[in-house]
């Protein structure tokens, strides 16, 4: 399995496009992540029309138990980043 980093991302984009320097590249990939995280931070929704969108979820407090003691524990209320994939995204990665 291959995995791609934000500098695999902006260096294949600058090769991509030629008449950008990578440090152009770089913050744009870096001024477009900012925003979506900023959005996600304040509760909004990301769509990105083909590949998918983004959503902040809020997950309940629950009863849960430490499996190395078997005593039980409160796990607190958490939010949590859900992605779906778009139907392009999901004909594309399809075998």
């Amino acid at each position: 399995m291959q995995f791609m980093n934000r500098s695999d991302l902006i260096d294949d984009l600058a090769a991509r496009f030629v008449n950008l320097t990578t440090n152009d590249t770089e913050s744009a990939v870096k001024t477009m992540l900012d925003a979506m995280q900023d959005a996600l931070v304040v509760g909004h929704h990301i769509e990105i029309r083909g590949y998918g969108s983004f959503s902040v979820t809020h997950l309940a407090a629950r009863a849960g138990r430490n499996p190395r003691i078997g005593e039980d524990v409160t796990v607190p209320a958490e939010r949590s980043i859900r992605f779906k994939p778009g139907k392009a995204l999901l004909e594309a990665v399809a075998p």
